[in-house]
């Protein structure tokens, strides 16, 4: 089974954060990385026994992302910065390439802690220029962003030659984005969730989405389990999303989403979960960066 189909854009609507063999095998054809993560070469390294091996029949049938670091995100670095990528994937072109935050950091500043010094005034023209030349070599057959409020997105429309064509964001029950995604719809642009469960287990993630008694009582009654049901509101939304799991039985799990649906009281009951945003971004915010508060950061949107 093909991983539930393809938003408009062409995005296959469940991606994995992890590459194994027996994703591909089980139907996922959405990978996400990013030079920050560090799963760039694991990542190729599946894609092509992949294909050595018949599992697919081509680069082609997969969709791989990845995405520019802060570091990079300076017009002189973006398209060395995606010809690494490529290099570490083992690939020609990756089918989409993001700006990974509207932050620019020193160049070479690749591992936390950051510090206030790290940080530069983010040039989003320059920045957005430089993954435009991106895509026209053909090396990145289309170009996103993520972590971009309406009001960042609004600026980077004013001037774009190629808009946007995802905006990858945490999406969740416990932040449902309401506002950005009818500004994204209305300007035909993606949304592609991450940290759809939450990111429980993380420095910065929280076990508010995993452990609602709503979802719980929800998941109960169907016989699902709480991912599940994440999982599927978020894919009622019209949203991709990008699951992580190297767990084979969870792997499977959140591909099954796709043969039922929430009931309209059911839905309800997830709009009224109480609203808070999970990443808000910390490590980006300083009194003596660029970013001085979370509203800066977020533009009044969290």
């Amino acid at each position: 089974m093909s991983a539930t189909g393809r938003a408009p854009c062409g995005l296959p609507r469940i991606g994995l954060g992890t590459a194994v063999l027996r994703a591909i095998q089980l139907g996922y054809r959405h990978f996400d990385t990013a030079a920050h993560y560090a799963t760039e070469a694991p990542i190729g390294e599946a894609a092509a026994e992949a294909v050595r091996t018949g599992l697919v029949a081509s680069r082609e049938d997969l969709f791989v992302t990845s995405k520019v670091w802060c570091a990079d995100a300076h017009r002189d670095r973006v398209l060395p910065a995606l010809r690494r990528t490529l290099s570490n994937l083992q690939m020609e072109y990756v089918d989409l390439y993001m700006v990974h935050w509207p932050v620019t950091m020193k160049a070479g500043r690749f591992t936390a802690p950051f510090t206030p010094e790290d940080f530069e005034p983010f040039d989003m023209r320059a920045v957005w220029e430089a993954m435009e030349e991106c895509h026209r070599l053909g090396l990145a057959k289309a170009i996103g962003v993520c972590n971009f409020s309406c009001k960042k997105l609004e600026t980077l429309l004013s001037f774009a030659t190629i808009p946007p064509v995802v905006n990858q964001v945490e999406i969740n029950p416990v932040w449902q984005q309401r506002k950005l995604r009818e500004f994204c719809r209305a300007k035909g642009i993606q949304l592609c969730a991450y940290s759809p469960l939450g990111a429980k287990g993380t420095h910065w993630g929280s076990d508010s989405v995993m452990d609602s008694g709503v979802l719980h009582e929800i998941a109960k009654s169907k016989g699902k389990t709480v991912a599940q049901v994440c999982l599927r509101w978020v894919y009622e939304q019209g949203d991709c999303l990008i699951v992580k799991s190297f767990d084979e039985g969870r792997m499977k799990e959140n591909l099954d989403i796709v043969d039922w649906e929430l009931s309209e009281e059911e839905r309800q009951r997830i709009s009224k979960i109480p609203q808070r945003k999970i990443n808000q971004g910390r490590r980006y915010v300083s009194e003596h960066g660029p970013y001085k508060s979370f509203e800066e950061l977020w533009d009044g949107e969290i």
